[in-house]
């Protein structure tokens, strides 16, 4: 008998696996974080899944999201990028990626981690949502808000409220697993 899941990753491998593995699982981890962030900001304006199916791609053109290697990228480097077709190619968006990565180490520096400081605003746990339905899910939140306007003034891009909820779904900042998903009761026995 299949496990019952969020509907919107039903039907494709891709994201069933995504879905069961990933998204929603709390994530600690600095690189990982500013994985998820850049991978939310070149999603806006698509769907997930067209930025799923290219993520190794991604990691390869942005050396596996080092933000460190990242900041220091240069107008030949935008260039290369800028004709992979591996990614998702525009110029804004890897500009961003690269005022991204430095103010990210900025906030490392402040914060001793980025975790630390995202982390934070939900008091270390993560918000337990009780949706049933698909259409409950909100595409941001007033603490989204609060978090995209603090990350804009801090220097980054991209960052609006509608990437900053997506990015605490998938980091599980926030539990937004349909109450009848297996993944709900999971990921909340786990904090």
């Amino acid at each position: 008998m299949d496990k019952k899941r969020c509907g919107w990753c039903k039907g494709d491998t891709l994201y069933e696996e995504y879905h069961d593995k990933e998204w929603g699982v709390p994530l600690f981890d600095d690189r990982l974080l500013f994985e998820f962030l850049i991978l939310e900001t070149f999603q806006a304006g698509l769907s997930w899944i067209t930025v799923l199916r290219k993520r190794e791609h991604f990691r390869k053109a942005f050396d596996l999201f080092d933000y460190q290697k990242i900041a220091t990228y240069n107008d030949q480097k935008i260039a290369t990028l800028l004709s992979n077709r591996g990614i998702i190619r525009n110029r804004l968006k890897i500009e961003a990626t690269i005022k991204n990565a430095r103010a990210f180490m900025s906030v490392q520096k402040q914060y001793s981690s980025f975790s630390n400081y995202i982390w934070d605003f939900v008091s270390g746990k993560p918000v337990i949502n009780t949706y049933k339905t698909l259409n409950q899910i909100p595409a941001h939140t007033p603490l989204a808000v609060k978090i995209s306007k603090d990350l804009k003034q801090r220097g980054f891009k991209f960052v609006g409220p509608t990437v900053v909820y997506a990015h605490m779904q998938a980091t599980g900042m926030v539990n937004d697993h349909l109450v009848d998903c297996y993944r709900h009761s999971e990921i909340t026995l786990k904090r």
